[in-house]
């Protein structure tokens, strides 16, 4: 558990108005870019006089704008991200890692950090788009089904790990998804065990990708480089020949930017499996 697991406060310190307002903030997206005040309340569940205070408080924050019956965001939320890239410095160390690591390989790069179920790109240099889901910075991908999210959930600790395989939806993307919760953990062990991840066409049909583990000076994993490809461009074993070897010594330097040396020893969290 993580300390902002542990000084979370009462339920007298929350303050309810402050989540409903950013559900209706993340209600907003690719198939609602201009939603009425019923889709919101709709997608919400929340009542629509609710949605309306909610709006007009956005509204005068500079947060949303109001087009008769429709409402959008402004291009303020995108300060919300870049405070947190701001004060992020190893998003800024990464950068030209990942500008290097992409033009070895030819591949995109990116790099993930883990947000409850979901692997979250925090940085990223792209080279040729090989998904059909719009991949940018903010984006978020499930973490069972991508080299990422097993990367980061492999040294999460015990606690993490068993919240995710009892809590986390399993859902096949493909056929070859990992869905069932002792597969996915075997799956997990093997990454800790060798030290990166390959998964192949299991978020996406043809989608391959790797990834390797960043340390910050604890020897914690803080986040996963990844470089990612299609199986028609490049076989697994090739990628694992190729292209681990590359992440590795990438995630490597970065890891030793943030403060880490191999000889750190490792953070210990007994009875992982």
């Amino acid at each position: 558990m993580s300390t902002g697991d542990t000084e979370r406060g009462s339920e007298r310190d929350y303050v309810q108005s402050l989540e409903r307002g950013f559900a209706v903030l993340l209600a907003f997206d690719e198939e609602m870019t201009t939603p009425t005040l019923a889709e919101l309340a709709a997608k919400t569940g929340l009542s629509r006089p609710a949605v309306r205070r909610l709006l007009l408080t956005l509204q005068r924050l500079g947060y949303v704008e109001n087009h008769g019956t429709r409402w959008s965001l402004t291009p303020r939320v995108l300060t919300i991200g870049q405070h947190y890239t701001a004060t992020n410095a190893r998003i800024e160390l990464a950068q030209p890692h990942l500008l290097r690591l992409a033009e070895r390989t030819g591949e995109s790069a990116s790099l993930a950090e883990l947000d409850e179920f979901d692997a979250v790109y925090v940085a990223r240099v792209p080279v040729r788009r090989i998904m059909n889901i719009n991949v940018a910075v903010g984006s978020r991908v499930p973490a069972h089904a991508t080299s990422m999210g097993r990367v980061l959930l492999a040294w999460a600790g015990p606690a993490r790990i068993t919240r995710f395989l009892e809590e986390a939806p399993l859902r096949a993307h493909t056929s070859r998804t990992i869905t069932d919760p002792a597969e996915l953990r075997m799956a997990l062990s093997e990454v800790r065990e060798q030290g990166w991840s390959i998964v192949d066409g299991e978020l996406e049909e043809g989608l391959l990708s790797a990834s390797a583990p960043v340390r910050d000076r604890t020897g914690a994993v803080v986040a996963a480089l990844a470089s990612s490809t299609s199986a028609g461009r490049l076989a697994p074993e090739r990628l694992r020949e190729e292209t681990v070897p590359l992440l590795v010594e990438t995630a490597t330097a970065i890891s030793t930017e943030l403060g880490w040396s191999p000889r750190t020893p490792p953070v210990v969290r007994d009875g992982f499996f």
